[in-house]
């Protein structure tokens, strides 16, 4: 640091401004300002600089002329302005300017909805207002094209092949652009098909640009050139979006200095966590510049303190709770989704997953709900006088965990007024009464009514639970132990729950940097500035390639040396680091990988010179998936390189050491589980290094309360941090067997907890790319009858089926079922859904029981066992035989014996069928099972610990309470439905009678009549009238309608549920027999799983009125040979309801299923994409319109065969309330000597190459009558801040879980 110099780091956070200042005479300066206070100044981070500087030099200095700079040595900032731009919708102007034929692309994006029980769809706007289709198109070259087109033919960056089958149209393109220059538009995303290997089309398009007068270009080539269309589109587009916005700002803040802060060491907090100068801050690289700050503060801080100590990071504020990890280097992702914009960028693994202090409490159907709605900074928490709700902020208020005299005085008209905690207090009251009169109503009021505080505390401890289930995830989901980890705290909020969420997870240390409640700003201090270069590649790692990797290592590496030495580095103080983005061929799962080194002792060349890229990722794939894959090839998908300019270190101050006990400044009463104690109260500035805090203590430091709980100890470090040794002593609450609705809630938790801790260990241990890579997997926990309990993740088509499949055992094999069984099932008579979904369960003795505890089952759906057609589903099957080997009831392990030989034998037996083949994939299957059987091991071990905890007959009691749970919800949704019809009659009765039917495309009428009985909350769904079985493969098992059954139930109850068993206890169904929704035992069923299910939900919502119809289809196509094999379904539009539109483009009901990038389609398949767009119109008129279906293309390059599977091509999705029908769908053939031919809904064709296959998929419903002008109405736009937004691996995770 320079003599005579200030060092300025700032993090402008979305509320407030955080500084850390260092004075040239080493005095550190802290100060908060609101990030947004007009009437006082124009920019908090240069205010609070200019304050800063006038206070330390003694001179007033205009806070209206611009900052003399001499005093300033540097300044780091980290800024929400990108983050809030995204969210708010509030950037640049921009168009995307996209290859012919994909003006839709990113619109439909990945083609899955965000939440999949949500009938409005709510789906984040796209970025761009216009669209510009260029006339252009590259494809690869493909060793099995046959199509031969004279074209010119260029070798990419890549290294793959390109053919130029038509070059940029530049006319019509200057034409287009003019347009939108035209409109006011001066900032352009540019997107083309393959431009990540080959970019001369975009450079083109971006001279052209330029030249015409265009301020911003973002060139998807250049933000980021990765292989994948859609989310570097995204990538692109929030480039162009968020660029001229972050530019502006930086502009604004540097022309409040002199010389606009020209040669002056300003740098920005990147996504990465690393530093970089002001000129080179874009858009795309800073959505996470704030809270890459705080990680790197803790991981700095924490790391000195506790070196080699892997580290959870929790950053509880006021609207949002981050938790991150670190174990000696960053934790990055590289393709993460933040606003429903997927961007491809180095992107440090930070997780929202609560609304912290801000999270809403509810009680629902005698569940205790925390979150996910937010009160937000506005109107805030009830005690914020603004007429907020409950939140977990009131809730310590009212138990005395924050104090009023110690908190900011900033509430009220005159924004001068403390906490409200009379107002909690109120509200408490009054939320109390509500659950007390609901829990006497349950138990005949046997139990004794619960205090305020009882009430207060219960909501904590659900709120804890609900935030250690991400942090589960992050640990004990990837392999590591949750308890060796040390919890860092900061933020505002974190130190309140601190204590309760280390002693949840079994970790005994607690950090707390005496900068917390700055700490992203404190982090910027200690950053180092990046430079980052990365190109993409398509080789194989193997010795070929080594000269090519060192030879881009090489030019990389100068790229950032140059960059970082033009910054002011010295080589010394540079470091390089190279990295390799590899994966299996045909596999999806990339690992950004650095080299193991080592040292060359012959000449023999078996590595590159940069390291040995390989066994790290060999390493790295084992420690994430449990096995490697033998005999298959790596590729190289991207070379990257990633400069480091480190900078001085800032020296920690040593704080003077404590004398005698610490004084407390007051005592205070303050609520635990023991109820109200004696709680000192210490002011952080007070305690000197060495002091001992035992709790119960509060620790005011100047923007945060730490809690020390009972039989906890806080001790001050040499420099003023704290450490917070966790105990684990106190008496613990002894929890019985009646019901406790707060328990209830944490047993909520736990038990999705380990459904979710089963699927992490079956994605990792599994083999097959459905299960490892398309996450098409289920995991379950049961009660002692087969009752679901819990399942994760909400598959739709698996909800309530595997419990059909447990209690089918259960009544099958009797007494037959011992300790050491695995039972294995896929039969639709037994509980199956179609037979590519195995049902693994698995039956737990504790100790020594002679019947089963409970039990944990794992459903899982095989690429292939057997049957007519690769894959197991064969559009045109006709018996059960030609779909696949079945299970009934199969011991998979017998006497703890895994029976390879036996299973291998019913695996190959669908060989002996005319026609047929054995499993195509053996070893696949082999492998899942196995992985399927540790996945309900893990499930066992966690609820053994739980039993061991609690007891068996509390835990079984519990499983009861759950369902029970679920009943009560149902049954307060049926009541509700009822009462309203009965509103709109005239008639007062005890029942109400709903009905609706409508017919699958053969004409099989599917029927339904629901009985309603208002009184008791019951309902019987009968679906006698429903037609008779089909000779095809649209007949659906039981399973599967009682799959959808649940399904409609939970999204017309319209918030989270448990979803388990107690769902189904007020509903009776009624299956006619020999019908298609209870055929007989060999009947085709693979189309009933896909399609028919599809129309038993429109049927339902029907019935109820609920929306009007989705496209009821998930188009299932499938073309290959017999060397490969595509299978995709394909989007449609969703129907509109009773106050919004439908979404176009969207998966609905009983699929979700992602959609495969086209860049990736064309590069592993002969197919060339040609359109893909809405097909706009296509969705029911109405006062609310249905979403429209999609058009899409594909030209085949070789001879193929062609299936189809779908629906909704003879009768349309229906309208309702007055609102018009959707269009049908249709499957077109363009062969390639002019003829066009109708497919049909369901066929099997040759295809040769040049013929095109043209799918039109269905639209959704109107809903209400439309205006006589044919006009629609504008639905109520919902912003996004009542529902805090989730971000993060976590969240990414179970959202891929969600799209199958």
């Amino acid at each position: 640091m320079e003599a005579g110099k200030f060092c300025f780091a700032i993090d402008r956070g979305g509320t407030f401004t955080d500084v850390y200042a260092k004075c040239p005479n080493g005095k550190v300066r802290v100060m908060k300002l609101l990030s947004e206070d007009p009437q006082h100044y124009s920019d908090a981070p240069r205010e609070a600089i200019r304050r800063i500087l006038q206070e330390e030099t003694d001179k007033t200095l205009d806070s209206k002329l611009p900052l003399d700079t001499e005093l300033i040595e540097w300044i780091r900032m980290g800024t929400t302005v990108a983050t809030n731009a995204l969210l708010e919708r509030k950037g640049e102007r921009i168009a995307l300017v996209i290859t012919r034929g994909f003006k839709d692309l990113l619109f439909i994006g990945n083609q899955s909805r965000p939440h999949i029980f949500d009938l409005k769809v709510k789906c984040p706007d796209v970025l761009y207002e216009d669209v510009v289709e260029v006339e252009e198109r590259v494809v690869l070259a493909h060793e099995q094209c046959q199509i031969r087109k004279e074209c010119q033919r260029v070798v990419g960056t890549t290294g793959e092949t390109v053919e130029v089958w038509q070059p940029v149209n530049v006319v019509k393109l200057q034409n287009d652009l003019k347009r939108l220059l035209d409109k006011g538009i001066k900032s352009v995303a540019v997107v083309l098909m393959h431009s990540y290997t080959f970019s001369d089309h975009e450079v083109l398009v971006g001279i052209v640009a330029k030249e015409l007068g265009f301020s911003h270009v973002s060139l998807s080539s250049e933000v980021m050139p990765m292989v994948k269309m859609v989310p570097r589109g995204f990538t692109a587009t929030a480039d162009a979006y968020l660029t001229p916005h972050v530019r502006r700002y930086v502009s604004g803040f540097a022309s409040g200095f002199k010389n606009d802060l020209q040669n002056k060491n300003v740098l920005f907090m990147q996504s990465d966590g690393g530093l970089t100068p002001m000129a080179r801050f874009n858009g795309s690289r800073a959505v996470l510049s704030g809270p890459a700050g705080g990680v790197v503060g803790y991981a700095m801080t924490t790391n000195k303190t506790f070196p080699g100590k892997p580290v959870i990071g929790f950053d509880m504020g006021g609207t949002s709770t981050d938790v991150s990890r670190y174990d000696g280097s960053y934790e990055h992702v590289f393709e993460s989704t933040t606003a429903g914009i997927t961007i491809q960028a180095p992107q440090l693994d930070v997780n929202t997953v609560a609304a912290g202090g801000g999270s809403v409490l509810f009680f629902r159907s005698g569940l205790f709900v925390v979150g996910p709605e937010s009160a937000g900074a506005h109107p805030g928490p009830a005690c914020y006088r603004k007429g907020g709700p409950l939140t977990v902020t009131d809730a310590n208020l009212c138990l005395g965990r924050l104090l009023p005299e110690y908190f900011p005085k900033i509430f009220g008209n005159t924004q001068d007024q403390p906490l409200d905690c009379e107002k909690s207090l109120a509200q408490f009251k009054d939320l109390t009464a509500v659950i007390n009169d609901f829990v006497c109503g349950q138990d005949g009021g046997k139990r004794p009514a619960m205090s305020v505080e009882e009430v207060a505390m219960g909501f904590l401890r659900v709120a804890n639970e609900a935030m250690c289930r991400p942090i589960r995830a992050l640990t004990q989901g990837r392999g590591h132990d949750t308890s060796r980890h040390v919890l860092t705290c900061f933020g505002g909020a974190g130190g309140q729950h601190a204590c309760t969420i280390a002693r949840i997870l079994g970790m005994k240390t607690i950090f707390i940097h005496r900068y917390a409640g700055i700490l992203s700003a404190y982090g910027m201090a200690l950053a180092n500035v990046v430079h980052e270069t990365q190109e993409p590649c398509a080789r194989v790692y193997s010795e070929d390639s080594f000269s090519f990797i060192d030879e881009r290592f090489a030019v990389l590496t100068s790229q950032c040396v140059t960059a970082l030495t033009k910054q002011g580095f010295l080589p010394s103080q540079i470091v390089t680091e190279p990295y390799l983005h590899l994966r299996y061929e045909k596999t999806d799962c990339a690992l950004m990988c650095g080299p193991n080194t080592f040292s060359f002792e012959t000449n023999e060349r078996t590595q590159p010179k940069h390291g040995d890229f390989v066994s790290s990722f060999l390493q790295r794939y084992h420690k994430e998936f449990g096995f490697s894959i033998n005999d298959r090839e790596i590729i190289i998908d991207d070379i990257r390189v990633r400069g480091v300019g480190h900078c001085l270190s800032l020296s920690e101050e040593v704080i003077q050491a404590g004398v005698g006990k610490p004084v407390a400044e007051k005592v205070v009463k303050c609520y635990f589980e023991e109820g109200f104690l004696d709680t000192n109260v210490y002011l952080l500035e007070t305690l000197g290094a060495g002091h001992r805090i035992p709790g119960p203590a509060i620790i005011i430091h100047e923007t945060s309360t730490i809690l020390v709980e009972p039989f906890c100890t806080a001790e001050i470090t040499a420099h003023g941090d704290i450490v917070i040794v966790v105990g684990s002593g106190g008496e613990l609450k002894t929890i019985g067997t009646e019901l406790d609705t707060i328990q209830l809630s944490i047993f909520s938790h736990r038990f999705m907890s380990i459904a979710e801790q089963m699927g992490r260990i079956l994605q990792r241990t599994s083999m097959s790319t459905n299960i490892k890579e398309r996450l098409d997997f289920s995991c379950a926990l049961f009660g002692p009858d087969g009752g679901l309990v819990s399942n994760a993740p909400h598959i739709p088509v698996h909800l309530g089926a595997m419990q059909e499949a447990v209690q089918f055992q259960l009544r099958h094999l009797g007494d037959d079922i011992h300790d050491g069984d695995v039972i294995l099932s896929n039969h639709p008579q037994a509980g199956g859904s179609h037979l590519p979904d195995l049902t693994v369960i698995t039956p737990v003795f504790y100790k020594g029981g002679i019947t089963p505890a409970f039990f944990i089952a794992s459903r899982g759906h095989h690429a292939d066992i057997g049957g007519i057609t690769p894959g197991s589903m064969p559009p045109h099957s006709k018996t059960l035989l030609e779909e696949g080997a079945t299970f009934i009831s199969f011991k998979l392990v017998q006497n703890g014996v895994f029976q390879e030989e036996a299973v291998t034998e019913i695996l190959m037996s669908p060989g002996k069928l005319p026609g047929s083949s054995g499993t195509r994939m053996l070893q696949d299957n082999l492998s899942d099972l196995r992985a399927q059987v540790a996945a309900n091991q893990r499930g066992i071990t966690l609820v053994t610990e739980l039993i061991d905890f609690y007891g068996l007959k509390v835990v079984q009691a519990y499983m009861a309470h759950i369902q029970n749970n679920a009943e009560v919800a149902v049954r307060d949704m049926l009541q509700e439905v009822a009462r309203k019809t009965t509103k709109s009659s005239e008639t007062v009765a005890s029942n109400v009678m709903l009905a609706a039917e409508d017919f699958m495309d053969d004409g099989t009428r599917i029927s339904l009549s629901v009985n309603i009985d208002i009184d008791k909350g019951d309902a019987v769904f009968d679906f006698s009238g429903t037609g008779y079985e089909v000779y095809g493969n649209c007949n659906a098992p039981r399973a599967v309608t009682i799959s959808a059954v649940i399904y409609c139930l939970r999204s017309m109850i319209g918030h989270d549920i448990p979803l388990n068993q107690g769902c189904l206890k007020p509903i009776k169904i009624i299956f006619p027999s020999g019908s298609i929704l209870n055929p007989s035992e060999n009947a085709a069923i693979v189309g009933g799983n896909v399609l028919t299910s599809q129309r038993v939900v429109d049927v339902i919502f029907r019935a109820f009125g609920a929306v009007a119809a989705s496209q009821g289809c998930m188009n299932n196509i499938t073309f290959g040979d017999d060397a490969i094999g595509y299978y995709e379904t394909v989007a449609g539009g969703s129907g509109a309801g009773p106050g919004w539109h439908g979404r176009s483009g969207i998966h609905s009901h009983m699929t979700n299923t992602r959609i495969t990038d086209p860049e990736i389609l064309e590069r592993r398949y002969p197919v060339v994409l040609e359109r893909f767009e809405l097909n706009c119109g296509s969705g029911g008129s109405g006062k609310f319109r249905g979403g429209d279906g999609i058009i899409r293309e594909l030209l085949f390059r070789k001879p193929l065969v062609l299936s189809v599977l779908t629906e909704r091509r003879v009768f349309s999705p229906y309208g309702l309330d007055g609102g018009g029908n959707g269009s049908r769908g249709m499957n077109l053939l363009y062969y390639a000597d002019g003829r066009v031919i109708n497919l049909g809904g369901k066929t099997t064709v040759p295809v040769l190459q040049g013929d095109r296959f043209r799918l039109v998929t269905p639209g959704g419903g109107g809903y209400g009558q439309a205006a006589e002008n044919g006009s629609s109405e504008n639905e109520i736009i919902t912003k996004f801040n009542n529902v805090f937004l989730e971000r993060g691996s976590v969240f990414d995770f179970r959202s891929k879980q969600e799209a199958v």
